[in-house]
């Protein structure tokens, strides 16, 4: 069962805002993150290093501030490395992930994010329902 958190959820989604806003307000660049990650080979890697680093700092840097929150994951390795490479791959295939997409995409009114973000959200909760109801997890 998980947990209604609908406070820290919200400040979650606004700073999640706040930073798409900033990154598009400085430097004129949508916050999709599989787009930032593919770039940062590239010679434009400045700025998406930074954000990879604090994506990935920030959440550090709570965990030394508040401890680590409990975590129990169920699947095992073999399962987080197939989802992970099915993401990878619905990322190519949607042209961009659910940051680049649902949270921005959205707030610029694009047609293609309006349809890839429904597609994300229907499968999500097909797969919720399958996992829940059908296959029992």
């Amino acid at each position: 069962m998980t947990s209604f958190t609908p406070i820290a959820s919200f400040a979650g989604g606004a700073l999640i805002g706040a930073a798409a806003l900033l990154l598009w307000l400085t430097l004129g660049r949508i916050a999709g993150i599989s787009g930032i990650l593919a770039g940062s080979l590239g010679a434009d890697r400045g700025w998406r290093i930074a954000f990879l680093v604090g994506l990935i700092g920030a959440p550090l840097g709570w965990v030394a501030l508040a401890g680590a929150p409990a975590l129990h994951i169920a699947a095992g390795p073999v399962t987080l490395v197939a989802a992970g490479l099915l993401v990878g791959f619905g990322t190519r295939l949607g042209s961009g992930c659910t940051s680049g997409h649902g949270v921005c995409g959205l707030a610029r009114l694009s047609p293609r994010s309006v349809v890839a973000t429904g597609i994300f959200m229907a499968v999500a909760a097909a797969t919720v329902f399958v996992t829940r109801h059908v296959v029992g997890g």
